[in-house]
Formats: C-alpha cells, sequence, structure tokens
C-alpha cells in the first residue's frame, strides 16, 4: 500500500488568483469606493444627553473651521461642510490617492426643550462639538391658599 502525503492542495489559491485577475479590470463598482458609495455625505455623530445639555459631536477631519455652515431655522439645525479642492501643479508621480474630502450635510429637529439663543460650537481635532443647553424651567413656588 502507497501512502501519498499532500502538503497543500494543488489548486490553493489559484481560483481567488483567477477571479482577482478576471475583475481588476472592470469599472470602479469592484473597488474599493464601491462600499463608499452608499455612505457618501455621511458623517458619524454622537448626541449625548447631560443634566443641563444636549451635546452632538461630529467626526468631520479635515476640515478648517470656516468649512463649516451651521444652521437653525425655527426648530431644524442643519450642519453642513464643504471643502474646495485646491489643485497644486507638482512634478510628482501620483501613484494612489486616499485621501478624499467629501462634503456632507446632516440636519436635527430640536425640540421645545432646548434654548436655540444658547447654542455654542468648536471644532478641536477633527470633530465639530456642538452644546445645545436646555430650557431652563421655571417652576412656579407654592403658595398657600387661605380659606374664606
Amino acid at each position: 500500500m502507497t501512502n501519498f502525503k499532500f502538503n497543500n492542495t494543488p489548486f490553493e489559491g489559484t481560483l481567488n488568483n483567477l477571479v482577482d485577475n478576471l475583475f481588476a479590470e472592470l469599472p470602479v463598482l469592484f473597488k474599493q469606493d464601491f462600499n463608499q458609495t452608499g455612505m457618501q455625505g455621511f458623517v458619524p455623530v454622537n448626541v449625548k444627553e447631560t443634566a443641563d445639555s444636549y451635546i452632538l459631536d461630529i467626526v468631520a477631519p479635515g476640515f478648517e473651521k470656516t468649512d463649516f455652515k451651521i444652521n437653525l431655522d425655527q426648530n431644524l439645525l442643519t450642519i453642513s461642510a464643504e471643502k474646495s479642492k485646491a489643485e497644486k501643479e507638482t512634478t510628482d508621480k501620483q501613484i494612489r490617492n486616499e485621501y478624499k474630502f467629501r462634503s456632507f450635510k446632516r440636519s436635527f429637529t430640536i425640540d421645545e426643550k432646548t434654548d436655540a439663543t444658547k447654542i455654542e460650537a468648536s471644532y478641536i481635532n477633527g470633530v465639530l462639538t456642538l452644546n445645545l443647553p436646555k430650557k431652563v424651567e421655571v417652576k412656579q413656588a407654592a403658595t398657600t391658599i387661605t380659606i374664606k
């Protein structure tokens, strides 16, 4: 009886390489940007509630403070940013360019508990932070009523 021992299968990786080579020249649908097209214009936002305010943290690295536009129209808070591409003359050959800035626009509905006149914004280390303070509720003092 003769025993054969195979360290690896004879066609291991060949089928994968064949498929990769077959689809390498197809349009952008099968490339890395395909997964990002549905996310275009989307920026992640964290919303926290503290005792006296709501805090929105918007992750938007690569922008300047002047690129942002924050607008409050009645109870709709809209945050947008647009970065224009500055084309530079260079003699270097670009091999791969993954560094992209996309404009975005996000809108949030503000309720009546928020004091819209005191909204503050800051942009530090690629995170735009908005502080939306809550309105101070004025409670009426308890009064005693005398019986006549």
